[in-house]
């Protein structure tokens, strides 16, 4: 035992001592690092203060370290009784799996067509203004969008009606409200995505394509027989990444495209807490479901990870 003891203060002396050489070796690297870690501290680390207020029947004017009312778990049960969380929860995890998996398909198709185009001028062209959307705030887009999809003045209506359909009213219909939150955001962030699968179609040898031309396969069974399997790796680590990101649902769109007629099918749970804290005033609720919401992430991102280091080899560290 007393073997044992003196083998742990030396590994934890050792350990200490490789720390401190790293950090004098790369100390101005690590004070470049310092303000990004007291701004996570900030606005990271400091506001979990705040979720004790999941567990108080919270009174704003008593101030948040003031003599607070202790109600246990019941922001919950109230919570878990409510239908609204349960659709907000329903509408989060099907709108943000659907983009994710349809986001990946259109990226990956798009990034193996540009990958095989041969003029580099309309190359680089098509890829800027796949890209552009991006960077777009949707506080703009929304208002584009908004004109586009009005049932009547809208572009895409004009277009519906003159080949003899009715007038959709997209961003008012529970019906179409989730298809258009999903095909938009293909639309801005599928340009965006293809920069990680063009690199990995680079990394490919060009020697398999040779090969297989010499063998007298086309161009589609290339891609099939060589492409699509060169990119399987990262396809699975960028799928197995992405799960914790499930219950985000993207506030920014859903804010600013939905209405209260499309509640039932288009809010998400970012838009129950933002209407349930800084509308109805109901502090120590929002936080409940911002607890929940966290809880849950927690819990999808460690399995991803776990999941994409054993099937990906990929590991934070």
């Amino acid at each position: 035992m007393i073997r044992d003891s003196q083998k742990v203060k030396k590994t934890k002396k050792s350990f200490i001592n490789v720390l401190y050489r790293d950090f004098c070796k790369n100390k101005a690297l690590h004070l470049m690092l310092l303000p990004c870690l007291v701004l996570l501290a900030v606005y990271s680390y400091v506001p979990l203060v705040g979720l004790k207020m999941a567990f108080e029947r919270f009174i704003p004017s008593k101030g948040l370290f003031g003599n607070q009312k202790f109600v246990g778990m019941y922001w919950f049960k109230y919570l878990f009784s409510m239908d609204d969380f349960f659709y907000a929860l329903r509408n989060t995890f099907v709108i943000s799996c659907s983009k994710l998996i349809l986001t990946m398909l259109t990226s990956i198709i798009f990034a193996i067509l540009i990958n095989e185009m041969r003029n580099r001028k309309l190359k680089r062209t098509v890829q800027t203004i796949v890209y552009l959307p991006h960077f777009i705030s949707w506080v703009i887009l929304a208002s584009v969008f908004i004109d586009i999809l009005s049932p009547s003045e809208g572009i895409v209506n004009h277009l519906i009606m003159a080949l003899g359909g009715e007038p959709i009213y997209f961003l008012g219909s529970n019906k179409w409200f989730p298809f258009t939150l999903i095909v938009t955001d293909i639309w801005k962030e599928f340009g965006f995505g293809t920069i990680v699968y063009l690199a990995a179609i680079t990394s490919i040898d060009p020697g398999l394509y040779e090969s297989a031309a010499i063998d007298g396969a086309n161009k589609f069974q290339q891609i099939i027989h060589i492409t699509l399997p060169g990119l399987m790796g990262i396809i699975v680590l960028m799928l197995l990444l992405n799960i914790g990101s499930v219950l985000g649902g993207n506030f920014d769109q859903v804010y600013n495209l939905y209405s209260p007629q499309v509640y039932r099918s288009g809010d998400i749970l970012d838009t129950l807490v933002y209407r349930i804290g800084l509308v109805d005033f109901n502090f120590s609720l929002s936080t409940a479901v911002g607890v929940f919401k966290s809880l849950v992430s927690t819990f999808l991102i460690s399995i991803s990870y776990f999941l994409a280091w054993k099937v990906a080899d990929y590991r934070v560290f």
